[in-house]
Parts: structure tokens; C-alpha cells; sequence
């Protein structure tokens, strides 16, 4: 058996064991929560004690009193997690498993396009680094967005990073007008708009619902827009029996299981491929989460210094979301 710094290799599980009544022994065991995004595999949605969006699992994360917090998510999640524990062993099944958006702002650059606009509050969505939340001034969800920028003076110059697409979205419904970082996220820049057109036309009774992540010419057609969570629930609420949805496909499980009875249709892209998954949210599996759970590796370590500086901003954003009323 390998274990490697950032995971395992070479390690054969015996078939015979029942994944789901192992982890949750170890859960058990070593009081343990598993914390997993909607975007994960249906087994490991089925395994975790909560599965939400970047809000929820920041709060999770936050109140939580496990010993040991396993991230079944990617690794801008489980550093979050770090940020808000430092005490607590906090684990990611599979260390590589990254973020496009999160790679495309580089804090060095990041810095230094800072500094050229030093009266500018300086607003991260939580798809970023623990180096770029310690370059901001609050951080922001695309659950809670809106009410982050609401409550900044309309005077005050922003600078939001790193989703551009987000972004804009933000500047067309609060008219701000807020300077952009030039990033993106891989799975939401993806979708075809002439695919989805003929979708549409295929199903005529099918809302489009769009994720803010995506691209404006998919965004504008959208009957719905909103955070993961936002998708679901309106999903749940909405009178329709059928949905496009233009975001990553796992939250189709969740929706699939709360309306049985409705369609879920994943929004086409670009590529020849049926479906839109994140290639770093699929490399956690629920035999990495067994093995990282059993041995208690990969671990998130950070630095001290970093760690305070990204909390500050991560502490704003909880604070004005529990004002807004969008925290349990």
C-alpha cells in the first residue's frame, strides 16, 4: 500500500465491503461529519451528513463540533473549512481535486492588479484561493452575492474577483459598475447556446435554469437564474414538470430526489460530451472518501498568518449574511 502526499495509489479495498456502513462506522469512530457540494457523485451525496452550495457548507463548516471534517468537494472548499477551524483535522479525499475559477486568479498577479486600484474594496467570491480571500476585503457566494454588494455604499469603487461572468451579472442587476477579474469557471463557459436553443425547442414546456457562473448570452435566455441551493428550491416550488439545467449535472441527483415526479434535463455543451461535469469535483469517489477517512489523509494544513488574513473577509461575508437573513 502507497499513500501519497496528495493521495492514494496502489491500495486494493476488498470488494466485498459495504462502503456505506464502513464510513459511517468511521464517522462514528472518530466523530467525524462529511461535508459534500451538490456537484459530487450520488454515492457520496448519499453518505454525507450535509450537502449544500458554498454558503451552507461555509456555515456547516463554521458550527460544526466534529473532530474531523472530511471536504467532499474540491480544494478552495476544504481550505475554507481550514480557515474556519483552525483546531480541527480537516481532510479532501483527493488533494488534486481543484477549481478552474480558483487557478485563473494567481495571487501574485492578483496583487499586483490590487495595487493599481488602491480605492477599490476589493470583493472575492469564494471560488478563489485562501491567498486571494487574504487579498479581500469580504468574500461573497453566488447564494449571498447580491446582498454583499447591496450593503456596500453605492460611492464605493469595487473591484471583484475572480468570476467575470458572476461579476457582470452582479453589475447588470445592482447597477454598479464594479472593475472585473478576468476569470472564469471551465463548466459554466461551456454550454452552447445554439444546443440549448434546440432543446428548448424539443421541450417547449421546459424552463432553462442558469447558475450566475454562466455566460451572459446563456443567462439572458434563462427563465430562472440563481446559487445551486436557489436552483433546487426553485425547483421545488415552481409549478413545471420539466428543467434544462445549465450547471454542473450533480445537483440534478438532489433535484431528481426531492421532485421524482419532474424532468431533468442537463444543459448541453460545447463538446461532443452529454453531459457538463466538473473533471476536479468527479476525482473524489466514495473509495477515496473511505481510505482518507480510515488513514485521515490527504489533511488541509495552512499557514497561520494566512489563515487570519482570509478569515477576516470570510467573517464579513457570515456576518452580513446572518444580518440578511440568508444563515440559519
Amino acid at each position: 500500500m502507497k499513500i501519497l502526499e496528495k493521495g492514494f495509489t496502489d491500495i486494493e479495498i476488498d470488494p466485498s465491503l459495504d462502503l456505506f456502513a464502513e464510513i459511517e462506522q468511521l464517522k462514528k469512530e472518530k466523530n467525524a461529519i462529511i461535508l459534500a457540494h451538490y456537484y459530487q457523485e450520488p454515492d457520496i451525496q448519499d453518505v454525507a451528513d450535509y450537502i449544500g452550495d458554498s454558503l451552507g457548507l461555509a456555515q456547516q463548516a463554521e458550527q460544526t463540533n466534529a473532530d474531523l471534517i472530511v471536504f467532499a468537494g474540491v480544494h478552495f472548499m476544504a481550505e475554507t473549512a481550514k480557515i474556519l477551524n483552525p483546531t480541527k483535522k480537516v481532510l479532501l479525499p483527493d488533494l488534486n481535486a481543484g477549481c478552474s475559477l480558483a487557478d485563473s486568479a494567481p495571487a501574485e498577479l492578483f496583487r499586483a492588479f490590487k495595487a493599481k486600484h488602491p480605492d477599490h474594496l476589493v470583493v472575492s467570491y469564494i471560488n478563489c484561493t485562501a491567498d486571494i480571500k487574504a487579498l479581500s476585503d469580504i468574500i461573497c457566494t453566488s447564494g449571498n452575492a447580491e446582498k454583499i454588494i447591496e450593503s456596500i455604499p453605492k460611492d464605493q469603487p469595487i473591484l471583484f474577483a475572480p468570476d467575470k461572468n458572476l461579476g457582470a451579472y452582479l453589475n447588470k442587476i445592482s447597477g454598479r459598475n464594479m472593475l472585473l477579474w478576468n476569470g472564469a469557471c471551465m463548466v459554466h463557459e461551456i454550454f452552447s447556446l445554439e444546443k440549448i436553443t434546440k432543446l428548448k425547442i424539443r421541450h417547449p414546456k421546459a424552463k432553462l435554469i442558469a447558475h450566475p457562473e454562466c455566460e451572459d448570452a446563456i443567462l439572458r435566455i434563462a427563465d430562472y437564474i440563481g446559487s445551486t441551493t436557489q436552483l433546487l428550491k426553485y425547483t421545488k416550488s415552481d409549478t413545471a414538470s420539466e428543467y434544462i439545467v445549465a450547471t454542473e449535472t450533480g445537483i440534478l441527483h438532489q433535484m431528481q430526489q426531492d421532485n421524482p415526479q419532474k424532468t431533468f434535463i442537463p444543459a448541453p455543451p460545447t463538446n461532443n460530451c452529454a453531459c457538463n461535469d466538473c473533471p476536479h469535483m468527479k476525482l473524489n469517489t466514495l473509495e477515496k472518501l473511505y481510505l482518507c477517512m480510515k488513514y485521515e489523509t490527504p489533511e488541509i494544513t495552512m499557514d497561520e498568518t494566512l489563515r487570519l488574513a482570509a478569515k477576516k473577509p470570510m467573517d464579513r461575508m457570515l456576518d452580513i449574511s446572518r444580518a440578511a437573513g440568508l444563515l440559519g
